[in-house]
């Protein structure tokens, strides 16, 4: 079976849509994040027919509970993005394996990033790592990048941008189509404004829009405060109006954030959302459907 989802991650020209055509663009195309963990099988088994479905790669799980979870969607006809972890990758060697195991398996879209590894291999951060893997016969059409709005607690900003459009050249030069996927952020505000000011220095990476899917507001605030988002959770202290729904309800509501960014959306090149569902899928597949026409 082709595990193909490039055609959705083009930056197309802006058309004449209205705010809530482009919000429903956004949410029919939403790729759901899942993570390797034990209840992975129960979270696939609620997503939608078909989905598009990103598998995170992280220090303690490893690399190849990525690809397991990646053939697993595969069979069952999903549209798998596997996360590339570059601290991950012990050498070359490993490398060359990782391309023939996406050709193989027909993968056409990967998600690079550097990793959380405290003892990294060869490569320490994800574009050493992605000049290596162009090398080789690896059958992707598309990767995707990472992009941090609300900043990184390990990694400056004049760090982070510079990597930025390093990976967007290097894409280039390799022919390959890409996107940059925002990390989670509650703040419209910092979005636009961090996205205006990319654009204007250059930016032409069309973007995937990190938001939290439908997730217990105690999960969501304790994952956020260990990603760093700092500056989003201060904005929700300062927002009352926010913090008194979150606190109100059992789960967070993605629609907020949506629907104060519609306006933006194609004038700021946002394709496609990136839900962090915490392997939450069900409500959060249930609020996709919800704001889709029947």
């Amino acid at each position: 079976m082709r595990n193909d989802s490039a055609s959705l991650t083009q930056w197309e020209d802006p058309k004449p849509t209205g705010p809530n055509l482009d919000v429903q663009k956004l949410i029919r195309s939403a790729v759901f994040e899942i993570i390797p963990l034990n209840n992975a099988i129960e979270a696939i088994d609620a997503l939608p027919e078909k989905s598009r479905v990103s598998v995170t790669a992280s220090a303690s799980k490893g690399q190849d509970a990525t690809l397991e979870l990646a053939e697993l969607l595969i069979d069952r006809g999903h549209y798998a993005i596997p996360h590339f972890s570059a601290r991950l990758m012990r050498d070359s060697s490993q490398v060359k394996d990782l391309a023939a195991w996406a050709k193989d398996n027909e993968v056409t879209t990967a998600f690079v990033i550097g990793g959380d590894s405290t003892d990294p291999g060869a490569y320490p951060d994800a574009l050493s790592f992605m000049r290596d893997l162009f090398e080789h016969d690896h059958g992707l059409s598309t990767v995707g990048v990472a992009a941090y709005p609300d900043g990184h607690p390990l990694i400056s900003e004049d760090v982070r941008r510079q990597a930025l459009f390093a990976k967007q050249d290097l894409l280039a030069e390799a022919g390959l189509s890409g996107y940059c996927s925002t990390q989670m952020c509650f703040d419209p505000a910092r979005i636009i404004a961090w996205l205006n000011a990319q654009r204007t220095d250059g930016l032409t990476l069309p973007v995937h829009l990190g938001i939290p899917g439908t997730v217990e507001r105690t999960r969501l605030l304790t994952i956020g405060a260990r990603l760093g988002v700092g500056q989003s959770l201060r904005y929700l202290r300062k927002n009352r109006r926010s913090v008194a729904k979150l606190l109100g309800s059992s789960a967070h509501d993605p629609s907020d954030l949506l629907d104060a960014l519609s306006s933006q959306l194609t004038p700021l090149g946002i394709v496609s959302l990136h839900i962090f569902t915490f392997n939450q899928v069900e409500p959060t597949a249930a609020w996709q459907q919800t704001l889709l026409p029947s």
